[in-house]
């Protein structure tokens, strides 16, 4: 008998089938050719090590901003603000990158610290909002993707911008800071190695430390943990500057693995992202590893499908949307999860 506490999980694996199969459906209905359609979604991504590198390398953003994001979750804060520290920090980074010589080893090291510690110091802002007058999270942190975006492209064109360049880019990083590459014939880089130690330790934080427990029984009820003693504004604060501290980092880690140069100029949407890939991961630090895998891959699915059929990439938006209505409502098969808990207390209906 399948026990209750299983029931997110499934919950989680019947959404993803759901979305799935709407795709085919939606690909068997538009498609010329719907069977070679689906096979190319489906397979391609997993058809060789270049693709296979493509879906790594697009997962390691979504692994630091649904870090970020699920961690705010956790603690029942609907903040989005990974968005804008992911862009901004991401400028600190290549400002380093591109004004400092230092040693290989060192250059980068400091590039991500100082992306990271950025976004820790702009995540504290709303966070203290929050924590002292209860200023709704979310209008704040939206308002300072908005903020940031616009001061951060300031810099590329005033700061950073390479005039001898074709596009609006920044001029070219030193190569001591950019992060070397891990599989030959890919461009998966060390980041990969930095997401998952971040993964692991957020979850050691959660989970084995009484600073994760506070977190989570903040979130759980803020009331009662005040009740028990718990410094919820501290808390509040705290979970902002690990969460902006995770957002920052992974902007950095993505100009200095991806790029030779700063050329974002507009917001690349890792951390709107990152809060599918924690409603995914259902607010579970080790689940973000197999969601934003999960996203990118579907994602290189559909872009190779656009490019091998007569399918646009735009599909996998509906994909998308459909999964964040599903995972979000709340009685999406509770019916089943009230019958399991049921036959679990020994009630028959």
């Amino acid at each position: 008998m399948i026990k209750a506490i299983h029931f997110e999980k499934i919950r989680t694996i019947a959404v993803i089938a759901i979305s799935l199969l709407l795709t085919l459906l939606i690909i068997a209905v538009v498609s010329d050719d719907p069977l070679r359609t689906m096979g190319v979604f489906l397979t391609e991504p997993l058809s060789s090590l270049a693709h296979i590198g493509n879906i790594v390398e697009m997962a390691i953003p979504l692994m630091f901003t649904g870090l970020s994001v699920a961690l705010l979750f956790r603690a029942n804060l609907f903040n989005l603000g990974a968005e804008g520290l992911f862009y901004f920090a991401g400028i600190v980074a290549s400002s380093i990158a591109v004004h400092f010589t230092l040693s290989a080893y060192v250059h980068p090291i400091v590039a991500i610290l100082a992306g990271g510690l950025t976004g820790a110091l702009l995540s504290a802002i709303p966070g203290i909002l929050k924590a002292k007058w209860n200023v709704n999270e979310l209008v704040t942190s939206l308002m300072f993707n908005s903020i940031l975006f616009g001061v951060g492209l300031y810099f590329l064109n005033y700061k950073l911008r390479d005039p001898q360049a074709f596009v609006n880019a920044s001029y070219k990083f030193h190569p001591s800071a950019m992060l070397n590459n891990l599989v030959p014939g890919t461009r998966i880089h060390i980041g990969l190695i930095l997401a998952i130690l971040s993964i692991l330790a957020v979850h050691y934080y959660l989970y084995n430390t009484k600073w994760g427990y506070e977190l989570r029984m903040t979130g759980s009820n803020r009331s009662f943990a005040e009740y028990s003693g718990i410094n919820t504004t501290k808390v509040i604060i705290v979970v902002h500057l690990i969460a902006g501290f995770l957002a920052g980092m992974g902007g950095s880690v993505e100009v200095l693995g991806m790029y030779n140069r700063f050329q974002w100029t507009g917001l690349p949407g890792y951390g709107l992202d990152g809060a599918l890939v924690a409603l995914l991961a259902k607010n579970n630090p080790l689940s973000v590893i197999g969601a934003a895998l999960f996203l990118a891959y579907i994602r290189i699915g559909a872009d190779q499908m656009a490019r091998m059929s007569d399918v646009p990439a735009e599909l996998i938006s509906i994909v998308q949307a459909v999964i964040i209505l599903l995972i979000s409502a709340e009685q999406f098969l509770k019916f089943w999860k009230t019958r399991m808990l049921l036959k679990e207390a020994g009630i028959r209906e």
